[in-house]
């Protein structure tokens, strides 16, 4: 028995990587998800939809491992944060009627709030570091 090519099983991976972030999206909106769950499920589904990334994607490796582990690892504490029955029900949903996830607009301007966020909050505290 041969085993599934490296592509065939990369492709496959993609596949349920966005069949989960489309129901972490579902889950999200769920009024029975707690507000802490909420806020990070939001944070990752706008890291992976925007179109802005941590490490661009033309620095060879670096740029797509950026994608490789930190969108999996936020969707994977992002799912640990959801009660389990939510998500079961988001799957659900997801499944029934599949819509495409897009880049997003608010995603991009969400990531750049943050990376601005943490820029003046070094830029504040780098001074008192030599104190």
């Amino acid at each position: 028995m041969s085993r599934p090519s490296l592509t065939t099983r990369l492709r496959t991976l993609a596949r349920r990587l966005k069949a989960e972030l489309l129901a972490l999206s579902l889950a999200a909106r769920d009024p029975r998800t707690p507000w802490y769950a909420r806020a990070w499920a939001l944070l990752v589904l706008a890291y992976a939809l925007s179109p802005i990334d941590l490490i661009p994607d033309f620095i060879p490796v670096l740029g797509q491992l950026d994608d490789l582990l930190l969108v999996p690892a936020g969707l994977w504490l992002a799912l640990r944060l959801i009660p389990p029955a939510v998500m079961a029900d988001a799957r659900r949903q997801a499944e029934a009627a599949p819509t495409r996830l897009g880049r997003s607009g608010w995603g991009a301007a969400l990531i750049m709030a943050a990376y601005l966020g943490l820029l003046a909050l070094a830029w504040v505290l780098w001074p008192r570091a030599g104190q």
